[in-house]
């Protein structure tokens, strides 16, 4: 059966209840618990319990589900394709597990069918009585939510979901899967090139190779080449409310310090709203693994670490909406408007900026039609799996390029690791150059710089030169993964707010010495330590100038950014850091306690 798979030496000893459902699917690293009889009774306290019929079902793909199901007798199986020549299992639940991914909690529509396989009892709890309970009773918030991250995590390593149909040599066919991988969206690529499946699928839709990429979804919905919102809106994911106007704070950008200025706002009782143009979590949902983040001892994926912050600030109220790319800033009165690509804009009484930075393009002979291809700015799940069988190469000498290193080690056979420096202590932490040097599969070139990329449509090598020596050499590698330094995201910031020479945001006595005396004469005070040139507007994370280019920095001026927000509204603090301003809401219902 799909997904029975377990780690070598890792399955627990059935105990009565498995056995007693033989075909049931076993937990899967964690993301399959039995609940105990006290958690089902607790629940059953606030749920209905009613009979189930063979064939009856309970969640269907495409469909949003707002309902929370405990198997009490019988069992229930999770299918792909329902109802279509596709069909297949995926899972199959027996007492005391419950239905539902990462989909349940966060709005998107469901992935999979759920259907009765055989009649039993269960136990049904809208959502707002599963978010009541779990107030109350955090160890059943945390089980849940990481039977749903991991959930999650086993559908989109296993290609389920929508498909998406498009050359390998197509930028628009890129877009679509990185846009679907960097927001943890369960799809599968189908490539036009080399994929059978792929000339059958245009067969049955009458649909001719030029006019891909496509999705396809339970083979009833067919989008052409959408753009990243009509796809965004198609799953479900929030979109910016019509009338989101006049609100306390608008956060622009979504990694680490972003997500650390929504929890911190929208905790605080401010009307919050976040924007993202790609995907939340930023750079650092692309890591791999986060091992120096303070709380998590054993590390941390970015993924899993956006998850989590994203469904901490939905608890507390803030709104927020991917994609949603800014593209102009303008002061209004005693508000500031924010205006979108697409056209529509919003306005808020502060402003928080945390656009974050991106990496650096590799500009050498013969790279750019390789980019993505197999010239790559992110290594992330799907970037590894095309990583198997053949020898990659990595750029950068920072804890970005070691994540990617130690990540992609993983799968491919070998990694070369290309530093234009003399060592790895300059930029990179202990802990990362401890692993690289211990990896068998990992070889570590000082000295070394690309200067040529070579191949056609895909990578068949780079040209490195060793500073030391002057000596050229060829490396076959097959795919390129850059990390070679970043750029702030504020071009659309400039000439509205002062920037250094390299273009980060200036904050504090420095943003201040560029800006008209009367600004500042005007409110009274000195400009705050994260605001900007333009009183009410901050900047957190890696677009500031002088920050440190660090996750739990990140966090750190993300979560401070708040009390400055506070300052600049002339709110002031009670006892206990409950903001006393009128202008606080009250806490929305939690998710988690």
């Amino acid at each position: 059966m799909p997904g029975d798979e377990k780690r070598p030496g890792a399955a627990p000893v059935p105990d009565e209840t498995e056995q007693s459902v033989p075909v049931e699917t076993p937990d899967l690293y964690g993301a399959y618990p039995r609940l105990s009889d006290d958690q089902t009774a607790r629940l059953a306290e606030h749920g209905r319990r009613r009979a189930t019929d063979t064939g009856e079902v309970l969640i269907r793909e495409g469909e949003r589900c707002e309902t929370f199901y405990v198997v009490l007798s019988g069992s229930v199986a999770i299918v792909e394709g329902y109802g279509t020549p596709d069909e297949h299992l995926l899972r199959v639940h027996g007492p005391g597990r419950f239905i539902g991914e990462l989909g349940l909690l966060n709005g998107q529509v469901a992935f999979y069918t759920a259907v009765v396989r055989e009649p039993g009892e269960i136990l049904a709890l809208s959502m707002d009585q599963l978010r009541h309970l779990v107030t109350r009773d955090s160890a059943l918030g945390d089980l849940v939510l990481r039977a749903c991250l991991g959930r999650r995590a086993l559908l989109v390593g296993q290609g389920a979901g929508f498909r998406i149909i498009g050359s390998r040599y197509s930028p628009d066919t890129r877009r679509l899967r990185e846009f679907a991988a960097r927001n943890r969206l369960p799809h599968r690529w189908i490539d036009l090139e080399t994929d059978e499946e792929a000339e059958a699928l245009l067969r049955r839709f009458g649909i001719g190779p030029e006019q891909t990429p496509l999705v396809i979804w339970r083979d009833t919905t067919l989008l052409r080449n959408p753009s990243n919102a009509e796809l965004a809106r198609f799953i479900g994911l929030p979109s910016l409310e019509s009338g989101n106007d006049r609100g306390d704070l608008l956060i622009v950008g979504s990694g680490p310090a972003g997500l650390a200025a929504a929890v911190n706002a929208a905790s605080e009782g401010l009307g919050t709203t976040v924007v993202e143009s790609l995907a939340t979590g930023g750079q650092a949902g692309t890591s791999s693994r986060i091992e120096n983040l303070l709380g998590f001892p054993s590390g941390i994926s970015g993924a899993e670490l956006t998850e989590r912050a994203v469904l901490q600030a939905e608890k507390f109220g803030a709104r927020i909406s991917v994609p949603a790319e800014a593209a102009r800033l303008e002061r209004r009165d005693d508000h500031y408007a924010v205006e979108f690509a697409d056209g529509s804009e919003v306005t808020a009484r502060t402003v928080v900026l945390a656009t974050g930075a991106r990496y650096r393009r590799l500009r050498v002979p013969g790279i750019e039609p390789l980019e993505g291809t197999s010239v790559h700015y992110s290594a992330t799940l799907y970037e590894a799996q095309q990583c198997q069988a053949d020898p990659v190469a990595v750029v950068g000498g920072g804890n970005s390029a070691g994540q990617a290193v130690l990540f992609l080690a993983g799968y491919a056979p070998q990694v070369y690791l290309l530093v234009r420096g003399p060592s790895l202590e300059a930029h990179m932490s202990r802990y990362l150059i401890d692993q690289i040097e211990r990896h068998p599969r990992v070889q570590v070139l000082l000295h070394t710089e690309v200067t040529e990329a070579h191949g056609d449509k895909t990578l068949e090598g780079v040209t490195v030169v060793d500073h030391r020596t002057g000596e050229h050499r060829d490396l076959q590698v097959r795919a390129l993964f850059v990390f070679t330094g970043a750029d702030p995201h504020t071009d659309w910031l400039s000439g509205v707010l002062a920037l250094d020479a390299r273009g980060f945001v200036l904050t504090g006595a420095e943003a201040q010495a560029c800006s008209v005396p009367e600004v500042w004469q005007s409110q009274g005070r000195d400009c705050l330590t994260l605001e900007t040139s333009l009183p009410g507007v901050f900047a957190a994370g890696d677009l500031r100038s002088g920050s440190v280019k660090r996750v739990a920095s990140a966090v750190g001026e993300g979560a401070m950014s708040i009390h400055f927000v506070h300052r600049s509204l002339g709110h002031t603090a009670a006892p206990g850091g409950t903001d006393s301003s009128p202008h606080t809401r009250p806490k929305e219902s939690a998710w988690l306690a």
